[in-house]
């Protein structure tokens, strides 16, 4: 089964099927996912409702992944170690927070703490109070007062008499009140030398958090349709769907993710029927994706020409149903047929979705829910009262639950089941396999109905789990094309990007000169832009899809976060005398000037920008705090030289801007881009 990056992607197991022969798509894999292919020992099961990756031999990742996990055990201890030094003592750990993997929660804990000894609110009421202040100006943290419910006193005077009593000194620089608002000021030598060892230490893992008892959630995105366009709602569902399982990921979830692809239906006779007369064996194989769509678009055509002139069982319509029949009956010759085009689609999928760092679990599909399911269901919502017939077909009237809801077929008057029925039993076998804490339909706002009205259903069901579901929408994308057509495929979109980004690269040829792998550069930027054009407003708003917005350097793009990765791996290069394990014991006291400051401020926020991130499931909250990240990078270059400096100023400067990188960094793999070290 697919796994995600960090974790094993292929399982080393005695008995497989037929042998992969797709030498490009391999090595594809094996260049993106940092795997070690032997094309000798790469199986793939494949069978109607998924695709699964096997291999004989057990397969390396890189060292350094191995070394990250390693040192993420080693963290608190660390943490533990580095307060010993600079004399501070560990606060009492308040319920609800995690120094070992937050460092803010230290000065939370420390807070709470002494005001809760000045104040006498209890500790933890305390702790969830605090919230960052919106300019440094006011300080890191502040508490709003009221929010501590003490009855018959001002809050202002609170404020005051609490400010003037607070122990400054360890963690905290200075308190002052401000209105009923009581606004705390981080010790900046104890931010430089407990968030720069954390975040060198932690490297990749940097910002994440292991759950003891891992809970699971099941994602359902993108979701295209064989032999059909691949439109702007499953883009955004991809890239959306894709940053929040990353998300829930990091935090600590057990992630399956799942495409439920348009598998199943008469589009796949009417396939069979203008394959048979347009169709191409070599196209096929290079790219069948394209190649469906093609012959798709034939056989419609066909159609509209045939009109009524040709007999029902002789006109290309009737053909197609007839096949479609045949594949409903279970006719293996017709199966077979529809089952090549289906695997060749989604090994096509796979490299593309690969481009964008996305390794999907398993490829599901309408065609995987059985009639023995639908049966169930359809038995279940009779049982229940749910149906009344209405001209044959079967109804459910949601209205007396819901107003809004209104009435939705479940089965249509020839006995044939509906993609609302098919998500029901999609939903109950999925339960039944998972037993998923969450699930999640990343799906655009076009399907709030269909959906509220799924979720309603599986509940008058009697399904308790039907309170785990929920739906992430989002808005559209307008004017999305390529500049020679109307009609898009995603890898039209991520080619056309590369070519143009390749051409912007082309124009310095100096730089040009150093980069090793031009083109793979070239691909990776113009996937930034693809993304982060995407994400960077809420997920609501529509948005224009605009080429010469998208691939600019200037502003915030998605080639600009790229620069800034690129540039920050530069001032590294530079300075390559200077090794990691001397940043690791620099004298970071020397780290005095307010452009550092600022930076470190904004370093130690990013665990709290993930977990602001989880509840919100906003992309912008990610997107917006790296080009905030990426601004004060750019401000600390104008006074934080490193190159000219004496080893010591230069080694505690590296440290700051090898922290920022390695954020800088993080953040944009959750986001789904790979960061390039040279462009």
């Amino acid at each position: 089964m697919i796994k995600s990056c960090s974790s094993t992607l292929l399982h080393n197991i005695n008995s497989f099927t037929s042998v992969c022969k797709n030498k490009r798509l391999s090595n594809f894999l094996a260049n993106r996912f940092n795997y070690n292919f032997d094309l000798n020992y790469l199986h793939i099961d494949k069978n109607p409702t998924s695709i699964r990756f096997y291999s004989n031999k057990k397969l390396h990742k890189p060292e350094i992944k191995r070394e990250a996990s390693e040192k993420y055990k080693m963290s608190t201890e660390h943490i533990s170690q580095q307060l010993t030094k600079l004399s501070l003592a560990l606060p009492a750990v308040v319920e609800g927070s995690n120094p070992d993997v937050n460092v803010v929660d230290l000065m939370r804990n420390y807070i709470s703490q002494e005001l809760s000894k000045i104040s006498g609110v209890d500790t933890k009421l305390i702790f969830e109070a605090l919230e960052w202040t919106n300019t440094p100006e006011r300080g890191d943290l502040l508490i709003p007062v009221p929010r501590l419910r003490i009855k018959g006193s001002n809050p202002k005077d609170l404020a005051t008499e609490w400010a003037e009593k607070f122990p400054v000194g360890d963690y905290i620089d200075k308190v002052e009140a401000n209105g009923p608002f009581l606004q705390f000021f981080f010790k900046p030598s104890a931010l430089f030398n407990i968030v720069i060892p954390d975040i060198l230490e932690r490297g990749d893992d940097y910002g994440s958090y292991k759950m003891e008892q891992k809970k699971t959630v099941v994602f359902d995105f993108s979701s295209p349709n064989i032999a059909k366009p691949f439109h702007a709602g499953h883009l955004r569902s991809t890239i959306i769907g894709g940053f929040i399982s990353n998300l829930y990921e990091k935090l600590g979830w057990n992630v399956v993710r799942l495409n439920y692809l348009g598998d199943w239906g008469k589009q796949f006779g009417l396939l069979a029927v203008g394959f048979e007369k347009y169709g191409n064996e070599e196209s096929l194989s290079k790219d069948p994706i394209h190649h469906l769509f093609d012959v798709y678009v034939k056989v419609n055509k066909d159609i509209e020409k045939e009109g009524d002139s040709l007999p029902e069982e002789e006109s290309s319509n009737g053909r197609a149903a007839e096949f479609f029949k045949r594949m409903e009956d279970g006719d293996e010759e017709a199966l077979k047929i529809w089952k090549r085009f289906r695997e060749l689609s989604i090994e096509k999928y796979i490299e593309t979705y690969a481009r964008l760092n996305i390794q999907y679990d398993v490829y599901s599909g309408e065609s995987q829910v059985s009639k023995e399911r639908l049966d169930e269901a359809i038995k279940i919502l009779n049982d229940k009262n749910l149906t009344h017939e209405d001209r044959g077909a079967l109804l459910v009237d949601l209205t007396k639950f819901n107003k809004k809801l209104g009435k939705t077929i479940v089965k249509k008057s020839n006995g044939a089941t509906l993609y609302m029925t098919r998500d029901i039993g999609a939903a109950m076998d999925r339960y039944e396999k998972y037993h998923f804490d969450k699930m999640i339909y990343v799906v655009a706002v076009q399907q709030d109905l269909h959906l509220a009205q799924l979720f309603e259903i599986l509940k008058q069901m009697g399904f308790g789990w039907s309170d785990r579901l929920s739906h992430i929408n989002f808005g559209m994308v307008q004017g999305m094309s390529t500049r020679k057509g109307t009609v898009v495929f995603l890898d039209n979109i991520l080619e056309e990007t590369k070519e143009k980004m390749h051409e912007v690269m082309k124009k310095n040829e100096v730089k040009y000169a150093q980069i090793q792998n031009p083109e793979e550069v070239a691909d990776l930027i113009g996937i930034s832009a693809v993304m982060i054009q995407d994400m960077q407003s809420k997920r609501i708003n529509n948005y224009e899809f605009k080429w010469e917005r998208m691939l600019s350097f200037e502003g915030d793009t998605g080639p600009y976060l790229q620069y800034a990765h690129s540039r920050l791996r530069s001032v590294e290069r530079n300075a390559s005398e200077i090794t990691p394990e001397k940043w690791a014991n620099a004298d970071l006291s020397l780290l005095t000037e307010p452009a550092a400051v600022l930076l470190i401020r904004l370093l130690a926020q990013y665990p709290d920008v993930l977990r602001n991130a989880l509840k919100t499931h906003e992309p912008a909250t990610i997107v917006t705090y790296l080009f905030k990240l990426t601004h004060q990078v750019s401000s600390c270059y104008d006074v934080l030289w490193v190159a000219g400096q004496t080893e010591e100023l230069a080694t505690a400067r590296l440290a700051l801007y090898a922290s920022a990188r390695q954020t800088l960094y993080n953040g944009m793999r959750l986001l789904g881009l790979t960061p390039v070290e040279r462009m």
